[in-house]
């Protein structure tokens, strides 16, 4: 069994840390920082970092990929269709790649930027998700790049993966994505009782991650552009009806953004 670790870094990322304890190697995600990592790895000398996999170009997702090559005999793999240095093997969608024992699929999710990507692990039993900056727990990443129409495309492909599917996604942002859904969907009882619960790992200094597809579907305004509660509060902060679908998506994302 695959063990994950969440390392922070800078003010609210992590760098998920995946262990395979009976091989002793260790992939990473998206490590921005290379200093967690070898840290971790300094005090943990059984394991050899192996691989390290990026989901798009950002400096806080990619700051560390020269250190830590340069100090382990990782292999470096990311997406062909943005411009980072370093990589050993590009990928495009529908991709596979092997890691710690486990098939993992390519996935092209364009919105936050354009040649975004995240790794899908098909696990029948316990099926993971490393999505980056563009699931996150009840949010979405901005769209510094993409359309809302990429954006949401991108997501209805996420929203369709088995309900069982945990999520690993690189933020800390699920307390602020939640207040914002929950005003979205006031009356959305599964909103209100995620933000309680939330709010109390937060005060404990305790991470809210990963979540699950299923949990996504039911609390994320994202992922629910098309429930009639949420195209209404589209259409009343844009002061005249709105259609379900990328529409609504739009005017959530465009709403959160000056939230």
């Amino acid at each position: 069994m695959l063990e994950f670790l969440a390392l922070p870094a800078f003010q609210d990322n992590y760098i998920w840390l995946i262990l395979d304890p009976q091989r002793q190697e260790a992939a990473v995600v998206d490590p921005g920082d290379a200093v967690p990592v070898i840290t971790w790895l300094g005090r943990h000398p059984e394991y050899q970092l192996r691989h390290v996999l990026v989901t798009h170009h950002h400096r806080d997702h990619t700051g560390g990929l020269a250190t830590l090559k340069a100090a382990t005999d990782c292999r470096i793999w990311g997406p062909k269709a943005e411009t980072i240095a370093g990589l050993d093997r590009q990928l495009n969608d529908g991709d596979s790649i092997s890691i710690l024992g486990q098939t993992l699929q390519v996935y092209a999710v364009p919105g936050h930027t354009l040649g975004h990507i995240a790794f899908y692990c098909d696990d029948p039993e316990e099926p993971w998700l490393l999505s980056g900056d563009t699931l996150f727990a009840g949010g979405c990443g901005r769209l510094f790049e993409g359309t809302a129409e990429q954006m949401h495309a991108s997501l209805e492909r996420l929203r369709a993966l088995p309900d069982a599917t945990s999520v690993y996604c690189a933020h800390e942002y699920t307390q602020a994505n939640l207040r914002f859904a929950h005003a979205v969907e006031p009356d959305n009882s599964d909103i209100r009782v995620r933000l309680e619960v939330v709010d109390d790992l937060r005060a404990a200094g305790r991470i809210t991650l990963p979540t699950s597809i299923a949990l996504e579907k039911r609390t994320n305004p994202f992922l629910r552009s098309d429930v009639p509660a949420v195209v209404a509060a589209a259409a009343a902060q844009q002061g005249e009806p709105v259609s379900g679908g990328v529409a609504t998506f739009a005017a959530i994302r465009a709403w959160k953004d000056r939230f």
